[in-house]
């Protein structure tokens, strides 16, 4: 098991951050999306392709370069569908189509991955997924569907086409937006047959990366906070209830960055390991998550509320991801059952 990053690990992850630090800071997050940020994430570093194999333009890199690289774009609170993309892309590297994976891949196709099942009557699709992930910035829906057979396939779905109505959804994130989509009789490319495990599993690891940069970001920013704030004619840091939240978050950071290390590294070479160290990254790494972020918000005292202070941004961004792919019992529940506790 190797849970330190090798020096090209470590390379990229630098790329990424010094990339995001000046391409994307906060105070550009709170405008939106921007379509030439993530034109340039993926021409000059070409992140979108990193799990996409060589054959298809991509980088061949394995789910832990991906976390890497979902790490540093959580730590930025990166607006925008390389989550998506990325959600997408974990799918079609067990349904590989040319076409989309190439697009994705080049930076030409934002791709969302949407795990309601739809209906296939062999050239359309239709149905109505409530919750998409970047729905409506994404050029494609890679979705499950039925097919008049009754076989589960995957298809791909142009979102701009006939037959789409994409509707914005208020959410509690205002860094990452999702979408109802609806599809009626929407035309529909079959990938492949639907796989029967795996695809989720990789999910969560992937969900682990980015918010252990949610986490890590906080906490710096926190920290940071602390050495300069004087209250009472003290820096807050000296005082031993603020020490002690820090050490605690602290603690939780660490904790959360070996579980994110091990998973992606199960996912790369011991897939056998994969469903355990899925389900304690999601079971442990969300919570803890949102818990920094919210003690992070709290120590800032009254200017964290505000909406003016970044701190709120943090705090939702840990909320949505907490149950982006269902709440942490979900998965407490399921790392019981494979532990037959």
């Amino acid at each position: 098991m190797k849970l330190v990053l090798s020096q090209e690990q470590q390379e990229l992850r630098a790329a990424v951050r010094d990339f995001l630090r000046t391409a994307s800071p906060l105070p550009k997050v709170r405008q939106g999306y921007d379509p030439q940020v993530y034109a340039r994430l993926n021409g000059e570093l070409g992140l979108s392709g990193l799990i996409i194999p060589e054959e298809y333009a991509g980088a061949g890199a394995g789910l832990t370069e991906l976390a890497v690289a979902l790490e540093e774009t959580g730590a930025a609170l990166l607006p925008g569908p390389f989550l998506a993309t990325a959600f997408a892309a974990i799918a079609l590297t067990r349904v590989p189509d040319k076409e989309l994976m190439t697009g994705i891949a080049e930076g030409r196709i934002a791709a969302t991955l949407d795990e309601t099942e739809l209906s296939f009557d062999g050239a359309s699709a239709s149905g109505t997924a409530a919750q998409v992930l970047s729905g409506m910035e994404a050029d494609v829906l890679v979705a499950p569907a039925r097919t008049g057979g009754g076989d589960l396939v995957m298809v791909a779905v142009e979102l701009a086409g006939p037959g789409v109505t994409r509707t914005a959804l208020e959410t509690l994130d205002l860094t990452r937006g999702q979408a109802r989509v609806a599809l009626d009789a929407a035309p529909a490319r079959v990938l492949g047959a639907a796989p029967e495990t795996g695809i989720g599993d990789r999910l969560c690891v992937a969900l682990a990366a980015e918010q252990l940069g949610v986490m890590r970001a906080a906490l710096d920013a926190i920290v940071a906070y602390a050495k300069i704030r004087v209250a009472f004619g003290r820096y807050i840091g000296s005082y031993q209830g603020v020490k002690h939240k820090l050490a605690d978050m602290h603690g939780k950071l660490e904790q959360a960055e070996s579980i994110v290390r091990y998973a992606a590294w199960a996912a790369d070479e011991e897939p056998g390991e994969l469903p355990g160290a899925a389900a304690l990254a999601q079971a442990y790494v969300g919570r803890a998550c949102f818990e920094v972020a919210r003690d992070h918000l709290l120590l800032f005292g009254g200017i964290g509320f505000t909406w003016e202070h970044d701190a709120h941004l943090f705090y939702k961004r840990a909320k949505a991801d907490e149950v982006l792919l269902g709440p942490p019992r979900i998965h407490r529940a399921r790392l019981a059952q494979l532990l037959e506790l």
